[in-house]
């Protein structure tokens, strides 16, 4: 065997070894590279007889061209098994049941759901949506809602304060979402109407209360704000989140230090049976506060209660969620369990309106 021809097994023998494109290139340098084995036989033509020349130029450039074309289908072959074991492992078994889609098994949370529902109620209302910060000075939380200095009220709001800062005052976390009342009577003058949904915070914990809980706040302040307004505008929302035709309601007498008169809201229901089923029944059921904002807190807020009148109302939105959804635990709103917001979650696309439904 001549030495061409063991050069050319020889180079035969690595590309049939070569497992990679990486390993074939390595085998195409040390063969046709600038100091590959072929090239440097090429290089010796010029120092050959002309006899010997035209012996062996023609054979190292057959030795060439089916070495170039050795690695060129060693290419192909390479090529086509990476192709073939990328689909394998890539391979979708079509018998397989087709994946749900996140829109499909994500759930809404029913606070999330319930604070949509109200706010699309009172937007038909031209309510707007107002916020405040959950850290609140004591004057904002109680001072300019008319709780004096020493007022039991104070202490029945089981209020979380903070460490006291340089100058001995404290903040604290808002005890309820009335402080937006005078934030917003201070940025804007009236008329008012407005909803503020928000966290709040007290220290209690049972199977209908928690540390930190959400409410509803709503204000409307104007020159001919009345009770009559009022009335209307709390048995539309009642009749709307209930989702029923017309609600039976009845006011009691109530005291709380920022309305005068204050009342309680109580609607008609029918408590027979596991649940609670609203505009029908015999019974009742309280389900929120109310009444004429006090003339201290428009004092507190710019306004002068000679001139400008309103009237408030405050409920807990975890309570009337529960009310309408028929769950029976406020703590298993905060428990983080995947199968208990998947029976009671809501779908991420079923967003609530008043003219294809809220809950539907």
């Amino acid at each position: 065997m001549s030495e061409l021809q063991e050069l050319e097994t020889e180079i035969l023998a690595s590309l049939d070894a070569a497992d990679d494109e990486a390993a074939l290139e390595a085998v195409r340098v040390a063969a046709l590279g600038k100091k590959g084995s072929i090239s440097q036989r090429m290089r010796t033509l010029g120092s050959m007889s002309a006899e010997e020349r035209q012996h062996m130029g023609p054979a190292l450039n057959g030795l060439k061209t089916a070495i170039t074309e050795a690695i060129a289908e060693r290419r192909q072959v390479l090529r086509r098994q990476a192709i073939a074991e990328q689909l394998a492992a890539q391979s979708v078994d079509v018998t397989l049941p087709v994946r749900p889609s996140p829109s499909l098994t994500g759930r809404i949370h029913p606070i999330t759901q319930v604070i949509d529902e109200i706010t699309a109620i009172f937007s038909d209302m031209g309510f707007a949506v107002a916020e405040g910060p959950d850290i609140e000075t004591d004057y904002y939380n109680f001072t300019a809602l008319n709780f004096p200095e020493g007022h039991p009220a104070r202490e029945m709001h089981d209020t979380f304060f903070l460490e006291p800062d340089e100058a001995g005052g404290r903040k604290l976390l808002r005890t309820h979402t009335s402080p937006v009342q005078i934030r917003t009577m201070e940025a804007q003058r009236p008329p008012i109407r407005i909803v503020i949904p928000g966290k709040t915070y007290r220290c209690d914990s049972d199977a209908t209360h928690t540390p930190m809980f959400h409410q509803l706040e709503g204000l409307v302040v104007d020159t001919t704000s009345t009770v009559a307004h009022m009335r209307w505008v709390l048995e539309e929302f009642c009749r709307a989140f209930f989702e029923v035709d017309a609600v039976k309601m009845r006011f009691r007498p109530s005291h709380f230090p920022f309305t005068e008169p204050s009342l309680e809201l109580d609607i008609q229901c029918d408590r027979r049976g596991s649940e609670v089923r609203f505009g029908e029944g015999e019974d009742w059921m309280e389900i929120l506060g109310c009444g004429m904002v006090h003339p201290n807190v428009l004092r507190a807020g710019g306004l002068d209660p000679d001139e400008y009148q309103g009237f408030a109302w405050g409920m807990g939105i975890d309570r009337i969620a529960m009310l309408k959804y028929g769950m029976p635990d406020l703590r298993a709103f905060f428990d983080a369990d995947a199968r208990w917001l998947d029976h009671y979650g809501f779908r991420p696309l079923d967003i609530p309106t008043l003219f294809a439904g809220l809950s539907s």
